[in-house]
């Protein structure tokens, strides 16, 4: 099992493709701050709710010089509909054999029901604008996340 990558430490490089069948690469997004966070699963009430949170916050986020990038295990095809159906105004993306997400230790080991199964723990990390993470957050719960994205934001770029 990997390990999450602590504050400082260089964030790996990716290159995944989103809901539109565009490529991503950290490398591109240099200069910006980076919103990259990891959901389980496209189109659940909670991953749905962190989605929309990050929709109606984009003004601000970019009003904070940042870019917002979602990635789970689902593939293009499910981004898609997502998207589309949430009308999200950022990218998602596709880590089906979820090399991201191992990079990033976010793949672990879940139980549900008694039962333990791989899966994203939903994490979100802050990306600075030279490629170090300047912020981390845990097992996040969706509820008043966002904002507190927004506030590291605020400290980190005063």
């Amino acid at each position: 099992m990997s390990e999450l990558i602590e504050i400082r430490q260089t964030a790996p490089a990716f290159n995944l493709k989103d809901q539109d069948d565009q490529s991503h690469r950290l490398s591109s997004s240099k200069g910006k701050w980076v919103v990259l966070y990891f959901y389980p699963k496209d189109s659940t009430p909670g991953c749905t709710k962190e989605a929309c949170a990050f929709r109606d916050a984009a003004a601000d986020l970019q009003k904070a010089g940042a870019v917002v990038f979602g990635v789970s295990p689902d593939d293009v095809k499910s981004h898609a509909k997502f998207a589309a159906k949430q009308e999200l105004n950022f990218p998602l993306l596709a880590d089906p054999d979820q090399a991201i997400c191992t990079k990033y230790g976010v793949w672990q080991e879940k139980s549900m029901y008694g039962k333990k199964y791989m899966g994203v723990v939903r994490t979100t990390y802050l990306i600075d604008p030279k490629g170090k993470v300047a912020h981390r957050w845990d097992k996040v719960k969706v509820p008043g996340h966002v904002e507190a994205v927004l506030e590291a934001l605020e400290e980190h770029t005063k």
